[in-house]
């Protein structure tokens, strides 16, 4: 039986794109379907490659609101009805292989990093299509395609869920609310308790900031309570390896602090059965260290005394799209932004479409750029310096959690941003 049609290197697909459709006439009304596929490639060029579709017990999106408003990410995974070419559900995400492709390394090898989309099961045959955005245009290309039959004998049913999980926060049906799933990464099993403790310490102060703060019944929280083998993730600077269950590293690209997993299908396996929007990857560590991509996941240390403030600033990365704020730290990235593109970030702008950002907020008696000085440190404005370049790129405002641990709170700008994303799941 011949399912898949697969087609590399074409413009997107000139389907006309609506931002709802009739959930009961395309999906099945709690079933779920989650596509497995890698990113491949090195710094000059791309493509995917599917590796396999399993069936779900549920997917725990917002019925309503299939296909998304807004376009963030590097990257497009759009669902449309093979027979009528419309597009049923879409989601954009970031990923971990394309923060490699800037490297010195992508220069000169290729590597393959794995991706999982979770998508409520489609009642008829359907096809998939990822796109790539590209730097040159930051417009999104295709360059990937296939055909899907939801009757396949070929999807697999398996059942890959072997941890408990629990509910720390339950605020109201799934398919209404934010679903953020909190996992157990580097703690044994005499270590749960600890774990349960960290989440609840970390969402609390989560829930002490505009617009969580607020919002905080428009979240219900899992905690999966995975078990690994040693305790903490890997240390490659001190030669400490570990047996974990999501696999967290130090150290990702050189960069000591940057705490992340190269494998993603693992957390898309210890997520299976639970509702999800939002996955949170809570590693057991006393060192300072995290990460967050965009619709991929946050991950971050535990028990560092500055734990709290990095887990809010990670998750704006992943659940909101928030762009990274500071510039003068080091990275291990070059050349991450085309200055004559609009970055698809909120809370960053090189003004190439400023109108398109926060210039509705900006005061007509604000200059334009804004000098970083006292007088004009609580008003929005904007700001050089952002998404790791002191020059060309422009923040709303000085001190912004996105930029710094040590600022009051989120900036308006990106309050307005989180608050987008939580109505996108909840209304």
């Amino acid at each position: 039986m011949r399912w898949i049609i697969l087609s590399f290197a074409a413009l997107c697909s000139g389907a006309c794109y609506g931002q709802s459709v009739s959930f009961a006439d395309y999906f099945e009304t709690t079933t779920a379907l989650r596509i497995d596929f890698s990113l491949a490639g090195n710094a000059q060029t791309q493509t995917a490659y599917f590796d396999a579709a399993y069936s779900e017990v549920v997917w725990g999106g917002n019925p309503s609101n299939t296909v998304e408003s807004y376009s963030y990410g590097e990257y497009s995974f759009k669902v449309f009805d093979k027979e009528t070419n419309t597009l049923i559900f879409s989601k954009g995400f970031s990923s971990l292989f394309q923060e490699w492709r800037t490297t010195e390394e992508a220069k000169l090898v290729a590597r393959a990093f794995t991706q999982s989309v979770r998508i409520p099961r489609p009642i008829k045959p359907f096809k998939i299509e990822i796109s790539e955005r590209r730097k040159v245009d930051g417009l999104f290309y295709a360059m990937f395609s296939m055909d899907l039959d939801p009757k396949s004998i070929f999807i697999n049913g398996e059942k890959r869920q072997k941890y408990p999980v629990a509910e720390l926060q339950k605020m109201g049906d799934p398919d209404k609310k934010v679903d953020l799933v909190i996992i157990a990464e580097g703690y044994q099993s005499g270590e749960m308790d600890t774990f349960v403790a960290d989440a609840n310490r970390l969402i609390d102060y989560m829930f002490q900031y505009e617009p969580y703060k607020t919002n905080r019944g428009n979240f219900n929280i899992w905690l999966v309570k995975s078990n690994s083998q040693d305790s903490g993730p890997d240390n490659p600077g001190k030669n400490q390896w570990k047996s974990t269950v999501a696999g967290s590293t130090f150290y990702t690209f050189n960069e000591e602090r940057y705490l992340t997993t190269f494998d993603y299908k693992s957390i898309a396996d210890l997520i299976t059965g639970v509702p999800c929007d939002a996955v949170y990857v809570l590693v057991n560590s006393e060192k300072y260290g995290g990460g967050g991509i965009f619709g991929y996941y946050a991950l971050s240390s535990s028990r560092h005394a500055s734990s709290p403030q990095v887990f809010i600033h990670e998750f704006g990365h992943s659940f909101a799209g928030l762009g990274d704020e500071y510039f003068d730290s080091s990275t291990p990235y070059g050349d991450f932004y085309n200055l004559k593109v609009e970055p698809w970030e909120p809370n960053i702008t090189t003004m190439v479409n400023f109108a398109s950002k926060w210039k509705d907020m900006v005061a007509v008696t604000t200059p334009i750029p804004t000098p970083a000085m006292d007088a004009n440190a609580d008003i929005i404005g904007l700001f050089e310096g952002g998404g790791y370049m002191t020059k060309g790129i422009f923040r709303p405002m000085q001190k912004c959690r996105m930029r710094t641990n040590v600022a009051k709170g989120f900036c308006p700008v990106c309050q307005k941003s989180i608050e987008k994303v939580i109505q996108f799941y909840c209304k």
